[in-house]
Order: C-alpha cells, then sequence, then structure tokens
C-alpha cells in the first residue's frame, strides 16, 4: 500500500514474504537510496533512449535529469532505465529493421520491472513509436516526451532544415552547381544543436502525433531541444506521471479511436512524414485497433493543409514554437477533432488548446485559409498497388499528380546506385522511375530508399523532379513526386514484381490510382516467372524478423505483437 491508501503495480515486488522482497529492498540501499526515498512510493520508470550513435538522443540524459526532479517533486521514486537506440544515420540497413525490436524491450522492461508508470523518452525518428507501441502493449500509465528539434541551420545567411537542405543541396552538387569545398562548408552549418531535424520529418511528425493522441503534453512536439522550457516540460512530465499512476490513466484510456483520429487530421493538416501512416497503424494494432489505409484517404479529403513547414513550406520548427506551436495548430483545425478525448494532463484536448494562440497566420493558417485544401498524404490504389501506395502531393510538383510515363526499372537499390549516372541510361524527364526489392521482406526492412535520385542527365537539364515509386519508405524530410509504400511488396509477389522497363504507368492522385498498363494476364504471367530471391537471413533476430513482418498496410508489425481481434494478413 502507499501512504495515500492506493495500492500499486510494484508493491507485488516489494510486500512478498519471499526473500527476493527482501533483496529487491536491499538492491535500492545499495545505490543508496534510504527507505523514505521508495517505501510507499509509486515507482516510476524512465524509459531513455540515449545513446552517443544517435545524435538525435544524445541529450536525452539531462532531459532525464528534468523527469527525476519532476518525479521526486511529486512524491514518486524515479528510475531510468535504458533501452536501443535507433539512430537514422549510422544504422544499416534500416531501423526500421530494428523498430519492433526496441518495442518489444520497452514492453518487456516495463513489465517485468516493479513500475508503476513510465516516462518515455525518444526523439529520432523510429524511437518514438517503438515506444508507444511498447507502451501500448504494457498499458500501464505513460507520458511521451520527445527531445525536441535542433536549432535553425544556417549558410551564407541561408536559413537550412536538415534533412530537406541537405538533399536539395546534394542534388546541386551532383549538377555541379556547387564546389566540394562548398558542400564542406555546408556541412558545418546544417546541423548545430542536439535535437531531431528541425523541418517536419518523420521526428517532428512523431512528437506531434504524440500530442494529438493526448499521450504527450501540449507543447511537446516544437520546443527546440536546446530550449530551457524542453526541461521544463520534462519535468511537468516527471510531476504528472505520478498522477496518472494515482488516477491508473493508462495508455489504452488515452489513445482511443477518435484520439487516433484525431491524429490522423494533425498528420494531413501539418505535411507530416508519409512514415507516420505506418507507425500509427502499428500503434493502433498493439491497442486491439484497425486503421485501415482508406480511413487515412477518407480524412484527408476533408482535412486542409495548413503548416507552412519544410518539406511542403518555407519555415522550421523553431518558427513553429515560436508561432504557436502544436497547441496553435490544434485550435485553428479544432472544428474537426473530437476535443472531449482525455489527455495525459488529466483534462480533455479541448481544455488543453482553449487558451492557444496563433502568433503567425502565415505559418500555421487557418481552415479559411489553407495552403491545400486537402490533406497533406494521399492513398493510391490500382493494378499496381492492390493494398495501397502513399504519394505526398503538398511535396510533390502539381503537374505531375497526375503523368503517364515509360517505366525504367532498378532490380533494387543497389542496381539503382550502380546504373542511375551511367551515360548510357535510356531515361527522359517523362519517364517513371521504379525500384522493386526494397519493402519490409525485400530491402530488408523497408529503408528510405524511396527518394530515388535524378539521373545526373535530367539534372543538367535542370529538372528536379520525376515521377518515382518503389516499395521502400522515404524520409519525412524529403520532398518531390514520390511514391512509396507499394503494397503488396515485390519480394512478396506484388504486381511492382512483374514491372518491365519500357512498360507504360499511369498515375492520378486525384482519383488516387497508380496503375500499370499491361493486361492482367501478361502480369500473372511475368509473376509466374519471377525467381524467389535468397532470404536475408539465416539465424536471429533478422531470421525471426522475415518469418513474421506484416505488409506497409498493416503497420509493418510483427503479427504476434497485434492485439487480439486486430485483422491480419499472413506474412508472404
Amino acid at each position: 500500500m502507499s501512504t495515500n491508501g492506493k495500492s500499486y503495480r510494484s508493491r507485488e515486488w516489494l510486500d512478498t514474504p519471499e526473500l527476493y522482497g527482501w533483496l529487491r529492498r536491499a538492491a535500492f540501499k545499495a545505490q543508496g537510496f534510504g527507505e523514505p526515498a521508495f517505501e510507499g512510493k509509486p515507482i516510476i520508470g524512465i524509459c531513455n533512449t540515449w545513446s552517443e550513435l544517435t545524435h538525435c538522443n544524445a541529450h536525452l540524459r539531462q532531459l532525464a535529469d528534468a523527469v527525476k526532479r519532476g518525479v521526486w517533486q511529486a512524491g514518486g521514486f524515479p528510475m531510468e532505465f535504458p533501452v536501443m537506440s535507433l539512430g537514422e544515420y549510422n544504422m544499416r540497413p534500416t531501423t526500421m529493421l530494428f523498430r519492433n525490436l526496441l518495442s518489444m524491450e520497452v514492453e518487456e522492461s516495463i513489465i517485468a520491472n516493479p513500475l508503476d508508470g513510465v516516462v518515455l523518452l525518444g526523439g529520432c525518428d523510429k524511437t518514438t513509436p517503438a515506444l508507444l507501441m511498447g507502451a501500448a502493449s504494457a498499458d500501464v500509465p505513460a507520458i511521451l516526451v520527445t527531445g525536441g528539434p535542433q536549432l535553425k541551420g544556417n549558410w551564407r545567411g541561408e536559413e537550412l532544415g536538415s534533412c530537406t537542405d541537405c538533399r536539395r543541396y546534394s542534388v546541386e552538387l551532383r549538377a555541379g552547381n556547387i564546389t566540394e569545398e562548398e558542400w564542406a562548408e555546408l556541412q558545418n552549418c546544417i546541423v548545430r544543436s542536439p535535437g531531431h531535424c528541425m523541418v517536419m520529418g518523420t521526428a517532428s511528425t512523431m512528437a506531434a502525433l504524440g500530442e494529438a493522441l493526448g499521450i504527450a503534453l501540449p507543447g511537446n512536439a516544437a520546443i527546440p531541444a536546446v530550449d530551457s522550457r524542453r526541461a521544463q516540460l520534462a519535468e511537468t512530465a516527471g510531476r504528472q506521471i505520478v498522477n496518472l499512476v494515482n488516477d491508473d490513466l493508462r495508455p489504452s484510456k488515452v489513445m482511443t479511436p477518435e484520439a487516433f483520429e484525431n491524429a490522423i487530421r494533425t498528420l494531413h493538416a501539418i505535411g507530416g512524414s508519409t512514415n507516420a501512416i505506418v507507425h500509427l497503424a502499428a500503434i493502433a494494432g498493439r491497442l486491439g485497433l484497425d486503421l485501415p489505409l482508406k480511413h487515412f484517404d477518407d480524412l484527408s479529403r476533408t482535412t486542409p493543409f495548413v503548416l507552412n513547414l519544410k518539406p511542403s513550406g518555407k519555415f522550421l520548427m523553431e518558427d513553429f514554437y515560436y508561432a504557436g506551436g502544436l497547441p496553435a495548430l490544434l485550435k485553428e483545425i479544432s472544428p474537426l477533432l473530437h476535443l472531449d478525448r482525455p489527455t495525459v494532463t488529466g483534462r480533455t484536448l479541448g481544455e488543453n488548446i482553449a487558451n492557444a494562440q496563433n502568433y503567425n497566420p502565415d505559418l500555421i493558417r487557418g481552415l479559411d485559409n489553407p495552403l491545400d485544401p486537402e490533406g497533406g498524404l494521399a492513398v493510391l490504389y490500382g493494378s499496381l498497388a492492390p493494398g495501397g501506395a502513399i504519394i505526398k502531393p503538398t511535396a510533390a510538383s502539381p503537374e505531375l499528380l497526375t503523368h503517364r510515363g515509360r517505366a525504367i526499372v532498378f532490380e533494387d537499390h543497389e542496381d539503382n546506385e550502380h546504373r542511375i549516372d551511367d551515360p548510357a541510361l535510356d531515361v527522359s524527364p517523362d519517364d517513371v522511375l521504379v525500384m522493386r526489392s526494397s519493402g519490409p521482406i525485400g530491402g530488408p526492412g523497408m529503408p528510405e530508399w524511396g527518394f530515388l535520385p535524378l539521373p545526373k542527365k535530367i539534372l543538367t537539364r535542370g529538372i528536379r523532379d520525376m515521377v518515382r515509386l518503389s516499395d521502400a519508405r522515404m524520409s519525412g524530410t524529403a520532398f518531390g513526386t514520390v511514391v512509396v509504400h507499394v503494397t503488396p511488396e515485390s519480394a512478396s509477389g506484388g504486381p511492382l514484381a512483374a514491372v518491365r522497363t519500357g512498360d507504360e504507368i499511369q498515375l492520378d492522385v486525384p482519383n488516387r490510382r497508380l496503375d500499370l498498363l499491361v493486361d492482367d494476364r501478361e502480369i500473372s504471367r511475368r509473376l509466374e516467372a519471377e525467381k524467389t530471391r535468397a532470404p536475408h537471413f539465416k539465424r536471429g533476430y533478422g531470421w525471426m524478423y522475415s518469418q513474421h513482418i506484416l505488409q506497409a498496410d498493416q503497420g509493418c508489425d510483427f503479427d504476434f505483437l497485434r492485439a487480439e481481434g486486430v485483422g491480419v494478413k499472413a506474412p508472404a
């Protein structure tokens, strides 16, 4: 029992007649904690994805200290523990291969230990969804605190956002418009503080969606990583998690179907990362909720795109915070939201944003003055993507959203790297660049290879966009007329495996179509003749991954991790 009469989960570990109850108390004392530190108090886990190999999360130790202050202030007993850290820059072939592994570690760490509540510290792209997936499965009171965006980059007076502008300038380097010396100079200017990418990439998107879901505190999405208010927010989270434990407010009570609808509308309104569709589907699946792709597209049709932020606009996350952050944006789109949903503040979403102010109407637009009347993402279907495919129209070239062109096929990422700049490559600006063998199984892990480079011979003509499609993902920082998540993937026998160079492909985003203009019988014949590739893994986690991974439309989770009752399509 606690000092306030509440029975905490942790007491099952400490108040037991067996020897281990005595030893657990002795172990706390071995770390210098006297009995008043923990006796009768809720034990709060601080689940930390800090790592020097993950530069986005390299400051999370300091945030953990702030969380601890808050827990102590509220009468709890904080215990920090590490989990795997997934860094986009260093991990190969992709962090997505390991997202589910991290989620399992989070779930099992929470369940196995005497924790009454947990504060989840993440930041880099896959750390945030993995934390939420694990916490959803464990269903112990939880609050998400992300590390915040980097400060704006600046090169020769131009404000830069990683890695949208990294990609833009890398194209100019290949086109011969900047020198190697300038490229090296830019490298020192673009990432100038701790934190995650400061554009609306996957990290910023998932931090924002945490707020919209109600599992993160208001303001979490946009406070810069080095701003003192980020530490203040972490301290507040430490205090509030103790309240959630006492009120038994669990993730399953916060992340409801209506909360996911709020998150999806927010995703469209901010022009968020295509990766968020995969992550939201996976988080929902852990809670027994199904999020079909059609639901994402239906909400896109009725949710205007209102956030003027790179890669789909001109501002950066630091500007977004000064403009009022996500609370201000949510207030602007509040007629579209379920405002009565509970959140980890103990108040409803509507109460959280009631006093929010929009200080920059050019950055955060209103429903009457959107950047686009429809949302930032669209779902395509057709003979090439019977299970769906994703495009971000807000970051695409408008003239290419309806396009018919000849396919230029690359068998895989390696083939693309070897041939894309070959002077002998027969390619024109009207062609469609196609890459396969890059999905969950084929990649493996569905890497962020979908932002296919344009051939150098095209770049030198001043052209900066072509239609590109694959079963890969793309970074949320990327831009262009890029179709990703083509499902089923080619490695599982999807129609993408049947595409041949010279075939015609029809893209029709307004009508949500993606079609291979080849006779159905010919497609079937080609698929039957396809050779089965050797598996990537013969042992360990990779082998388990290949046996149980689901396709992109089901969140790329493992079939055995989704909650009972959620429809699961068997992996190919």
